[in-house]
């Protein structure tokens, strides 16, 4: 269920965690990282999700990839190492159109994960 919000910028660690993917280096990275500062957030996955959709608004540069998932495997480590979910960064025609944090278990997380707790290839 998504649930549209007045469109504002990245968090803080919205773009931490958005910086830490773009960070891998695949084709298209440096395009998508182009479009962070005109980036909005226009709606979340649930009441308390800390997923979203994006749109960039205005003129930036498209990456050249496919619609879907970026390139870039984040997985999510807890304080002991153990693997507790993973961040999927999302494109619409080379756009930024997404950020999920898809988790293991049975309660959904509260907040992002610190970009130290992203491991990324």
């Amino acid at each position: 269920m998504r649930i549209p919000v007045e469109p504002r910028p990245l968090t803080s660690p919205e773009r931490a965690v958005v910086e830490r993917i773009l960070g891998v280096g695949f084709t298209g990275a440096e395009e998508l990282g182009d479009q962070l500062d005109r980036v909005r957030v226009v709606a979340l996955w649930g009441p308390d999700s800390v997923s979203a959709d994006l749109r960039v608004v205005g003129d930036a540069p498209r990456a050249a990839l496919r619609t879907g998932a970026v390139p870039a495997t984040a997985t999510v480590v807890d304080e002991e190492g153990e693997l507790v979910g993973e961040i999927i960064l999302w494109t619409d025609s080379g756009m930024l159109s997404g950020l999920e944090y898809a988790w293991y278990g049975d309660e959904p997380p509260a907040s992002l994960p610190g970009p130290d707790r992203i491991v990324t290839s």
